[in-house]
């Protein structure tokens, strides 16, 4: 796993363990599976848009969301960006 890709699951770890009423990702889990479910899917909606009409730009932007909000929706779960990577693994060995 990347360095940023783990810094980033342990702010939101940490922001999940320690919220702070100023973190929106504190808030985002706060609000529950179902409203992080539904950013994802937002963000998806974003990123294809993005991908049909947009610059490249902002598709790398879009991703960055979509993949942020993922991240998210692991931490809720208590799961981590390990474990999808030990599904590619296992899909692509």
């Amino acid at each position: 796993m990347s360095q940023l890709i783990n810094s980033l699951s342990a702010t939101i770890a940490d922001r999940k363990a320690n919220p702070t009423p100023e973190s929106y990702t504190a808030r985002l889990i706060a609000a529950g599976t179902g409203k992080i479910a539904q950013k994802v899917g937002e963000e998806a909606v974003e990123l294809i848009v993005a991908a049909l009409q947009e610059s490249d730009e902002r598709l790398v932007s879009e991703m960055a969301d979509l993949f942020y909000h993922s991240l998210v929706l692991l931490a809720q779960r208590d799961l981590s960006w390990a474990e999808v990577e030990a599904e590619l693994a296992r899909r692509f060995k």
